[in-house]
């Protein structure tokens, strides 16, 4: 099949399930079309039940950063595609992934947030469970004798820690990333990521489809319209990038810095410098570094046209040393606000098109390479079944 058939390709408004995979599977050719996504992919409840299954049902999801749980009791609450989901660190500091939804009459132990507790108790019935997930008590319960407390206890999700990044999958026997992140984790050794301070981090939610989202964080090219005065003058080696696919799950893209960002303690070498280093993790993580200044990010669904945002900037603990580190939060935070805020108002207003009768694929510019690695791995994904 020629690329050019594959352009021309319609894709009417009421494109089933199977219709839209066959085009997805397009983008797994030796040479995919350089289109975008059928319209239909943002706003089907097929693909969506389907993307909640193989993809978000057991991916890693980046939900936030090791200070949100340093201490005993800590928690971190959210949603992912619709799954409620609790991160803890217990009295013997240990992380765990928990569903957070009580055993008795389904009410949920804790609203989306975070906080430190000493143990989850249900606002219905009262009954209380550990951080681990263990059941502590349940009341009036003694005098059902087909109820056993010991076999009673929240669903576990999987959890790991890297370089002070948490993740969560729902699938409690997922493999680990680290063979994925294998050469990342090289080439960002000097980052000294592990001895990084989160000066900021931020939760907000997007009226969007997540793939919206997504695939936005995969090129430069947006930053022309997005943010003419906050992201562009950072690319002063022009929005071009280069796409390293290194496995079904990781992405590395790396666009050139013609200024050198300056360093302080980090020993970041001349190349390093010269570049804005950043990987994504399939299907919704992103790490983005601009010189000592590291941003992390997850794009996660809570519905259909719904995203939360999470996201935070590091810092190297020496840099803030002597330093009025309120100020320099106030300005991250600042600056945060006012780029997210461009991409959302803007990302919204794509969403707000979806229901046209009149949408069609568009053509993809050379400048977005990476929207297409991001395509790439979505089919394998949802077609193949490949990656966790």
């Amino acid at each position: 099949m020629s690329s050019a058939k594959i352009v021309r390709r319609s894709v009417p408004a009421d494109t089933s399930t199977d219709e839209l995979l066959t085009n997805l599977r397009d983008y797994l050719l030796p040479e995919p079309p350089a289109i975008s996504l059928p319209p239909r992919m943002f706003t089907s409840p097929g693909i969506y039940e389907r993307e909640r299954e193989q993809i978000f049902g057991r991916s890693w999801i980046l939900v936030g950063h090791v200070s949100q749980l340093a201490a005993p009791g800590d928690y971190l609450a959210l949603d992912i595609a619709g799954e409620p989901v609790a991160v803890t660190r217990d009295e013997d500091g240990r992380l765990h992934g928990l569903s957070p939804v009580c055993r008795h009459r389904l009410m949920p132990l804790v609203r989306p947030g975070a906080g430190n507790v000493k143990d989850f108790t249900c606002s219905y019935h009262l009954w209380r469970y550990r951080l681990d997930g263990s059941l502590l008590a349940a009341t009036h319960m003694r005098g059902n004798p087909d109820f056993e407390s010991a076999e009673c206890r929240l669903p576990a999700f999987a959890v790991r820690q890297w370089h002070g990044l948490i993740f969560v999958n729902l699938d409690a026997e997922a493999p680990p990333f680290d063979d994925d992140l294998a050469v990342v984790d090289a080439e960002m050794t000097n980052y000294q990521l592990d001895d990084m301070v989160q000066i900021s981090g931020w939760t907000e939610q997007w009226h969007c489809n997540w793939k919206v989202a997504v695939e936005n964080g995969y090129e430069n090219y947006h930053a022309l319209g997005f943010h003419p005065d906050t992201v562009k003058p950072l690319m002063t080696g022009g929005i071009d990038m280069q796409v390293h696919m290194d496995s079904p799950l990781v992405t590395r893209l790396l666009s050139p810095a013609g200024t050198p960002f300056a360093t302080t303690v980090l020993p970041l070498t001349e190349a390093e410098r010269r570049v804005m280093y950043s990987f994504r993790l399939f299907p919704c993580a992103a790490v983005a570094t601009f010189g000592e200044s590291v941003a992390w990010i997850s794009l996660i669904p809570t519905a259909i046209d719904r995203t939360e945002v999470r996201g935070g900037t590091l810092m190297p603990a020496g840099a803030l040393h002597g330093a009025d580190v309120a100020a320099v939060r106030a300005q991250v935070e600042a600056t945060t606000s006012v780029i997210n805020g461009e991409d959302r108002r803007g990302l919204e207003e794509v969403q707000r098109t979806l229901g046209s009768r009149f949408l069609e694929r568009g053509h993809l510019s050379p400048k977005e390479p990476g929207v297409l690695a991001f395509y790439r791995k979505l089919a394998l994904a949802l077609t193949e079944s490949v990656g966790r």
